[in-house]
């Protein structure tokens, strides 16, 4: 009696009815306001190239439309959950009066929820389940919101928006998340099987395994499936179904740049709290993405003997500073931190450094491209002691021009530069170029010519492309600025006048200034234009090829993200040959011609000359040069060396000869990676010709000529003795410290 009231009541269609009452919103809107846990970032062409978790509270996967999802699964899951769905109106009155009477009689019966029902359960916090179940009244409400739902929507409409929002299990919301997770497919691919455990899950999702088997056999049996024959081992499938999770949220070929983006994109919205798009534009380029991680990859896996696990690589557009490639790891199969972006990440950056303190130097008029500098070895004095920057190249090669002393790495003279230029106005420099210096200019002091600041691979390319911009200075840009965008009301900073950029771009792209050092062949010579420097940190732990052609800037980082050394890598081993494979992907179809000189510039052929028959010759040949106006020079002479002293003699005139002229006491030498070990050969000079020169106690045999030999310095401290023919007395000694990585060569 009392369920024949129940169904009289329900039945009722005047006034106690709240039709809409609840704002149940249409089918459109639904849609258009249901937003993915995910956003995918989509590269400059709109392809789907990362997709990145921004909601933690849910999982949800794309909206799926009705004709995606396996037929196996709609029918599963209405045959589970709401057998007339497409007879009744919303209420499947039947099944209300069953449930009635079930209730009346205290007998265990199924629930009269259509899947309607729940869907608007699902779109009105107001009508969901609580703890403990609905009230009469959220019951009464719910099932006049269904009817109406029906009104407003199609089946079709009803079964998709349900599949989308209903919960499954856990965090898992919407057939999409659930078919990607549990089954690692899509939806449209889910078989009987997984169809009946999806359906399983939506009467309890958070059930025990065995719970769940048990609901998906039954469901198989009833629609007569050959999978229910056997519910032990679908007991098996469904217990590694609910363990698995293979769905994953940041998939793709662009994390750390995603994540990057995503920053970029909050903020330019401000503290107003927005949903997140489903899809973020972008200013990357899918295929050179991919380029430039497979060949990071390639390289890094060709090193991984020599200790090598990781590395960067980013490309910027020169115009607008757009990101169009940007590789932040090696990824998870190589690295063991695969989570932290190499792009932003703060490392120091050996050389790189050098072509932004000869810009200042060229700019102040205090040096020009064809000003000689004496690479010789150099005693400083600074508060913390003899600053002794002997650090590679120690054959000396007395004066070179600024030119040479780039291009071929020299680090003497470019000590020598920065104390034309003070520490002081460099860190200024470095600062307005986008470079966080936390600490005073005096912290640094002579290092900074070295690279003695910590910089990111994102700092350090986009001051290059400041060079390849002549001298503007712009910020780095996350996505494509739409064609009729206005242009900024401020110009960019100006840190150089273009002719210096153009000055020491030319210099960066001159393959004979690196003939020093580097040779001719090497991976910094390329077929069209490019300006490229190297750089390797202290210990081998970094190394880097920065540089630009007329339209890209590109920057690559080598090395490990923990910071331990790597083992006999340099600039031009590790980083170059993939600045050189992105470059050349970059120009393949246009080649870059050379930058055309910009109006005010010089150009002068310069000569070099002994001063003295004492004098030494050239090492830089004649050549044209380029000069700022009121600073062209054309002819350049070579002061001769100074006499250390006249030989005297008798025993006292040997005795005094027998000193050791190089190295000076407590040099510390700091060996270059960056630079061929044949190179990097220690001076050792006296003018005693019959004096026995003596290491950490053992005599030096062998040698042609013992007042100027070089040694192969080994990583130490080092006793250097001149002693007599017996060995028994000491003319002269010294104590001199190497520091950096062994060099493959044997010590005397």
């Amino acid at each position: 009696m009392a369920g024949g009231l129940l169904l009289a009541g329900l039945a009722l269609t005047g006034a106690g009815a709240p039709a809409l009452a609840d704002g149940l919103p249409s089918f459109e809107q639904v849609r258009q306001e249901f937003h993915s846990s995910e956003t995918w970032l989509l590269d400059r062409h709109g392809q789907r190239l990362q997709r990145l978790r921004t909601d933690f509270s849910v999982r949800r996967g794309d909206w799926v439309a009705l004709q995606a999802v396996s037929p196996a699964l709609l029918h599963a899951i209405v045959l589970t959950e709401d057998k007339r769905f497409y007879e009744h109106s919303g209420v499947d009155w039947a099944a209300v009066g069953a449930a009635a009477w079930g209730n009346l009689w205290n007998e265990r019966t199924r629930g009269a929820s259509t899947i309607t029902m729940q869907l608007a359960g699902l779109l009105n916090e107001a009508l969901r389940s609580r703890p403990g179940g609905r009230s009469w009244g959220q019951k009464w409400r719910q099932l006049w919101s269904a009817r109406d739902l029906e009104q407003g929507w199609s089946k079709a409409q009803v079964l998709e928006a349900y599949l989308n929002l209903v919960p499954f299990r856990g965090e898992l919301q919407g057939i999409d998340a659930l078919s990607r997770s549990l089954f690692d497919k899509a939806p449209h691919g889910l078989d009987q099987r997984e169809a009946a455990i999806a359906a399983a899950l939506l009467r309890a999702p958070n059930a025990p395994v065995a719970r769940v088997a048990e609901r998906a056999c039954l469901a198989l049996q009833a629609a007569q499936s050959p999978w229910g024959r056997d519910c032990k081992a679908l007991a098996f499938y469904t217990e590694a179904a609910l363990r698995r999770r293979h769905f994953e949220p940041e998939q793709g070929d662009a994390p750390h740049f995603a994540r990057y983006a995503l920053q970029q994109y909050q903020a330019q919205q401000g503290p107003q709290e927005q949903p997140l798009p489903a899809e973020l534009p972008s200013s990357l380029d899918a295929g050179l993405q991919r380029h430039a991680a497979h060949t990071l990859r390639r390289q890094l896996q060709q090193l991984q003997h020599q200790h090598v696990r990781d590395g960067a690589v980013l490309v910027l557009d020169n115009a607008s500073g757009e990101v169009l490639a940007w590789v932040g790891s090696s990824g998870a199969q190589l690295s063991q931190a695969a989570e932290v972006d190499a792009v932003q990440a703060l490392r120091q950056p050996g050389s790189t450094l050098k072509p932004f303190l000869y810009a200042q130097a060229i700019a102040q008029q205090r040096l020009t491209a064809a000003s000689l500098l004496d690479d010789s070895p150099a005693r400083i004095p600074t508060a913390f002691g003899l600053y002794a920057p002997e650090n590679y190249d120690l054959r000396y090669r007395g004066w070179v021009s600024v030119r040479q002393a780039l291009g071929s790495s020299l680090n003497i003279p470019a000590v020598r530069t920065l104390g034309m230029v003070t520490p002081d106005a460099f860190a200024q420099q470095l600062r307005a170029l986008g470079f966080a210096l936390p600490e005073p200019a005096g912290f640094y002091g002579h290092s900074l010519a070295l690279g003695g600041v910590d910089v990111s691979l994102l700092q350090l390319t986009n001051a290059y492309r400041t060079l390849a911009n002549g001298g503007l200075h712009g910020a780095v840009r996350s996505a494509r600025a739409p064609a009729d965008a206005p242009r900024p009301a401020d110009a960019p900073p100006r840190i150089w006048d273009e002719r210096v950029a153009f000055i020491v771009g030319d210099m960066l792209s001159d393959r004979h200034a690196r003939l020093l050092t580097f040779g001719t062949d090497s991976a910094l010579a390329t077929r069209f234009w490019s300006a490229v420097k190297t750089g390797t940190s202290k210990d081998m732990r970094d190394n880097w090829a920065i540089g630009y052609t007329p339209r890209f800037a590109i920057g690559v980082w080598v090395g490990n993200a923990d910071g331990s050394p790597m083992h006999d890598v340099s600039g031009i081993s590790g980083a170059a040959p993939v600045w050189a494979s992105v470059a050349a992907y970059l120009h393949a179809r246009h080649p870059a011609a050379a930058p055309q000189p910009p109006a005010g510039l010089v150009r002068l052929d310069v000569h070099y000359r002994p001063e003295s028959p004492d004098a030494p010759p050239p090492i830089d040949s004649s050549r044209q040069e380029w000069f700022l106006p009121g600073t062209e020079q054309a002819l350049f002479t070579l002061p001769a060396p100074t006499a250390p002293g006249d030989a005297a003699s008798g025993s006292a005139g040997h005795a005094a000869a027998a000193r050791i002229i190089e190295p000076q006491p407590g040099t510390i030498i700091a060996l270059d990676p960056d630079i061929p070990p044949a190179n990097q050969m220690l001076r050792l000079q006296t003018q005693a010709a019959q004096a026995h020169w003596w290491f950490n106690g053992q005599r030096v045999t062998g040698l042609a000529d013992a007042r100027r030999w070089y040694w192969p310095p080994m990583p130490g401290q080092h006793h250097i003795e001149l002693r007599s023919a017996d060995g028994r007395t000491v003319y002269d000694q010294v104590h001199i410290e190497v520091r950096g990585a062994f060099l493959k060569t044997d010590a005397p």
